[in-house]
Order: structure tokens, then sequence, then C-alpha cells
């Protein structure tokens, strides 16, 4: 790897761990602190580095400067606590060496314990996202910025605002005690997918940040395999359902950004190596006795990833949507499963059933009528179209639209 490709790669990598690291020393009243010392730690490599050889253990290198730098501040608030209040004694212990611990162990500790405070159920989600993807994916303010189509002002400020409610709350940086640990996890597990999810359907034009956004949160729900309380069947079954979502990352985006329709995709775009992932770890999650929204989506995402397309394939994901729509109701849902019964029974069946849920403002369900209608009634498909059309909020969700608009103009004039 070139020199100036390997302080932005590193930066991805190590930065995140230094802040957790330094966030569990410090505590989330200097969380501002922890990434100052991180950044100035990459800023001090990228300065030095320029002028003379990197050096053979450059991880090691930025680990050792991100020490001196925090004993630096600790070795500052020491002496300043002593002057103005020199009846207190200074808790911190400048002559132990691990007082800054980036040992391997605690490196994966504190990120797994700082995934639990970020989604503390106090913090809102979007903000829990945003915090996610700065310290526990090392992403910069514009690559959050870009992620959510806002800009860096907006994203600052929904930053600050989450860190002041978690100094508010005196929220700790510790796993939580194993009878919240089910709770809390459930909070974790819906953070990790909405990470997911902003990477897998953006709208945003910057390919690269959107698969990163994906990868980062299959990571962190990695990691909490690895840890016996958090390595249960629901987590399992999410990053089985991340993969199989994964695999078809590639083919289901054009070179120019636009979304490619699952029955135009191309099949050898997918990534087998993925869906084989995805099948390990949906087998491990059929254990125990609940059935959560994550297993029911996983297998579906699983029948996505099988290319024959029969009635059997179709007939056993209208079931599974079945069982979701039990579980958990979404009008996402419950139109992925109309569009799975007009699949396993035909289009004259699944027509009722779409025009029963009425989601007169949602450009997908005007969509789904107008699938459902071409080839049988064309010039009403053409109408549902004009109004997902008008409906349609950005460039690629149009030219889509309009695609199938122009296919079917001619019959329907």
């Amino acid at each position: 790897m070139q020199k100036n490709e390997l302080i932005p790669h590193l930066f991805r990598s190590e930065y995140r761990k230094i802040v957790s690291v330094l966030c569990k020393r410090f505590g989330f009243d200097e969380i501002e602190t922890a990434e100052d010392i991180a950044s100035d730690t990459f800023l001090t490599a990228s300065q030095v580095w320029s002028l003379n050889e990197v050096p053979s253990n450059p991880v090691a290198w930025l680990y050792a400067v991100a020490k001196n730098k925090a004993r630096n501040h600790l070795q500052r608030q020491a002496h300043f606590q002593t002057k103005i209040a020199p009846h207190l004694k200074s808790e911190v212990q400048l002559s132990d060496e691990t007082v800054i611990d980036l040992s391997p162990r605690n490196i994966h500790d504190s990120q797994l314990q700082m995934m639990f405070a970020i989604c503390h159920p106090s913090i809102p989600a979007e903000a829990q996202i945003g915090l996610s993807l700065r310290i526990l994916c090392g992403f910069g303010i514009d690559e959050i910025a870009d992620a959510f189509l806002s800009n860096k002002e907006t994203i600052n400020k929904r930053l600050f605002r989450a860190k002041e409610k978690l100094r508010e709350e005196k929220i700790k940086i510790e796993f939580p005690p194993e009878e919240e640990i089910k709770q809390r996890l459930e909070n974790v597990l819906t953070t990790i997918y909405l990470l997911f999810t902003e990477g897998y359907y953006s709208t945003s034009k910057q390919a690269t940040i959107r698969k990163e956004l994906c990868f980062e949160a299959i990571r962190l729900c990695g990691m909490l395999l690895e840890n016996k309380s958090t390595n249960v069947p629901e987590t399992n079954a999410l990053l089985a359902l991340m993969c199989f979502h994964a695999s078809r990352f590639d083919a289901r985006v054009d070179q120019n950004g636009e979304i490619i329709l699952y029955e135009n995709q191309e099949t050898s775009l997918w990534d087998t190596a993925l869906i084989e992932k995805g099948v390990y770890f949906l087998n491990l999650s059929a254990t125990g006795t609940v059935i959560s929204k994550y297993h029911l989506e996983a297998a579906i995402a699983y029948w996505s990833t099988q290319k024959e397309d029969t009635e059997e394939k179709w007939e056993n994901v209208l079931q599974l949507y079945n069982r979701l729509l039990q579980v958990e109701y979404s009008p996402v849902a419950a139109l992925n499963r109309t569009f799975a019964l007009s699949k396993a029974r035909g289009k004259e069946i699944a027509i009722p059933e779409a025009e029963k849920l009425d989601l007169k403002h949602n450009q997908f369900y005007f969509m789904l009528l107008g699938e459902l209608h071409s080839g049988i009634d064309n010039k009403k498909a053409k109408q549902y179209f004009e109004s997902a059309l008008t409906l349609a909020r950005t460039p690629n969700d149009k030219k889509t639209i309009q695609k199938k608009l122009d296919s079917i103009f001619f019959d329907a004039d």
C-alpha cells in the first residue's frame, strides 16, 4: 500500500479503536478530548511519515503516540486538579504504564461496551446511527453527511445533542448487567440493522460509502457474536440477513448508481461467499424457542439468493411474509408480501390484496400496482406508474419509474 493511501486506511480501522479506549478511560464527559487525541495522533503520523520512512509497525506506532498524548492530557489534568484543589488527591496513576490500555482485548471490550452505551434507550435512533458511524466506524463528518443526504452543520448539531444526552444521563461505558442485556441488545441490533439499511437503501451517489456502511454493520454484528452473552439466535439471524442482502450489492446498482430491479439483476454478480456465510449463520440461529423478525427476514433474504424462479420459492417467501406481518407489521413488508403473492399465485389474485393496502402516499404502492396491472390493463398500469413518479423523491427513483412508463407507453395508448 502506498504511503498516501496508508493513513486513510489506518484512520478507518484504528481511529474507532483509539476513541473507544480513550472514551472508556475518560468517560463521556471528555468524549471530545478522546476524539481530539485520536485525530491529533493521525495528524502527527501524517506530518512525521511524510518526512521519514513509515515505521515497520505503523499500528503500534499510532498506539504509542496516542498513549503518550493521552498520558500528557492526564498529567496536565492532574496538575490542574492539584493546583486548584490541593486537598484532593489525584486518582490518576501516572507511573502505571497500563493506564491507557490499547491491548487487543481492551480494544475489543471497549468497542463492545461503547456500542451498548451509544444504543442507550435515551438516545434517539437517528443519533445512535450517527454516533455509531463516527465513534464505532471511524467515519468523518463529511461521510456521515453524505450517508444521511444532509450537511456538515446538521450532522455536527445532531452529534453534539447526542453527546450532551450521554453526559446528562450519566451513561457509563460498560457492559450492561446480565438482566439488562436482552433489553439493551434489542436496541443494539436495531441500530446495527438501521446502519446497514442506511447503506443498502441509501440514495447517495457515493457507492464506496454505501458499501462501507453495510460492511461496518456486518463487522459490528460479528463483534457481538464474539461475546457469550450477545451470541444469541437473534444476533446470528441478523448477521445472516445482512450477508444475504450484501451478497447482491453489486448486482442491484448499475454504473450510474441506478437501482436494478430484482428480476433484472445479473446473478453472476452475486457474491457466493457471502451467501454461504449467510447460510452458516442462519443455521446457527436455528436454536432456542423464539423466532424473531430477523429470523423471518433472513429466511426471506435466503430465498432471494436462489436463482431459480419457481412457484415453490415464491410460496415459501409468501408464507414467511405472512408470519413476519404477524410478528411485526410494516407497510414495506405488506407490499413485499403482495408482490410474493403475485409471483406465487398470479397477478389477478394479488391485485385486490394490493388495493386493500391503500398506501396512497407511498410511491412503492403505486409502483407495485403498476407492475401488477402490466400486461393485464396497461392503461391502468401507466396511470399507477405516473402516480408513483409524482411521489418519487430521488432522481434515480424517477429514472427507474420512467423506464417502466416508457416500456408500456405504446401499449397503453
